[in-house]
């Protein structure tokens, strides 16, 4: 509401100001609120103008919209989550080249695993072998991660690659012979691939490029090994699209009042598996070994 002045009978009322700035004398009045404000205080509406504060206060109100699955659609539009998972692959990646025992440290070699060194679960994900190998990877992750990080929103989708992630890890904690060492974000990646065929999918889009680019990813994993360009873990690559196509179906057919109770259900529900089998895995290797580990 507008400013009032007392007069006095014979002087004229006294210039009003502006209400942050009371220096500054105006009769401009902001719609919203009738309070006088200066130009530097003034903002256009779609009716006049609104001071700072209204301004603030009605952008304050407006709820965010959000995608069919309930992502939400951030005003930079920038895939944050994506974008730091590229950045923490480099870096880890750089420091394990200027460094020749965090390979030896980090990576998923299961003996160590069963002696206590549970971390290389998670480390391991973040290490590759060779240039090519992080190029593929991130390549991959900058391609399908952002349309995900959209669709599913910044949480769900850093939960999706996390638990891809572990689905990878777990399967080759599994079923890896003990005397091969594993690293790398493509349990993770597969994952992503199989988020998007079960997305596309709940959204009635064509997959079919999904189901090819899966397709080929798959065929290079078991004929690549046989033609003499080095080891593949296939156990990483099913573990992880096994992985990422259960999480992102819990996430998108959980009804939409329910999505964040189903997320944190499908999340503890899956780590406490996770720990089950990594302790049971850890009982067997430990058994093998008699009962210690003598790492060299």
């Amino acid at each position: 509401m507008g400013m009032s002045y007392p007069s006095v009978p014979g002087r004229p009322a006294p210039a009003p100001v502006c209400y942050r700035h009371p220096d500054r004398t105006t009769y401009a009045q902001c719609n919203r609120c009738g309070r006088y404000v200066c130009g530097d205080c003034m903002r256009a509406a779609a009716v006049g103008h609104q001071c700072v504060d209204c301004v603030r206060a009605g952008a304050a109100s407006v709820r965010q919209p959000r995608t069919q699955l309930g992502g939400r659609l951030h005003g930079s539009g920038q895939p944050v989550v994506t974008y730091t998972l590229i950045g923490i692959n480099v870096v880890m990646f750089i420091l394990q080249m200027a460094s020749g025992q965090l390979e030896r440290e980090l990576t998923l070699w299961p003996p160590a695993v069963a002696d206590g060194e549970v971390y290389r679960l998670v480390t391991s994900a973040f290490l590759h072998y060779g240039a090519m190998h992080i190029l593929f990877n991130m390549w991959a992750l900058y391609v399908v991660g952002p349309p995900l990080e959209m669709a599913l929103g910044r949480l769900r989708f850093g939960l999706l690659y996390g638990l891809s992630a572990l689905g990878g890890s777990l399967l080759v904690y599994l079923l890896s012979p003990i005397n091969t060492a594993t690293a790398g974000a493509s349990g993770a990646i597969f994952g992503l691939f199989g988020a998007t065929f079960v997305i596309g999918r709940r959204l009635n889009l064509d997959v079919r490029w999904v189901v090819i680019l899966i397709g080929l990813n798959l065929v290079i994993t078991f004929v690549a090994p046989l033609a003499g360009a080095g080891q593949i873990s296939w156990q990483g690559h099913l573990g992880g699209l096994a992985a990422g196509a259960l999480v992102a179906a819990a996430f998108v057919y959980a009804p939409a009042r329910q999505r964040n109770a189903v997320a944190a259900a499908v999340t503890a529900g899956f780590l406490a598996m996770f720990v089950a089998l990594v302790w049971w895995r850890t009982g067997v290797l430990l058994e093998m070994f008699g009962g210690a580990i003598i790492l060299s």
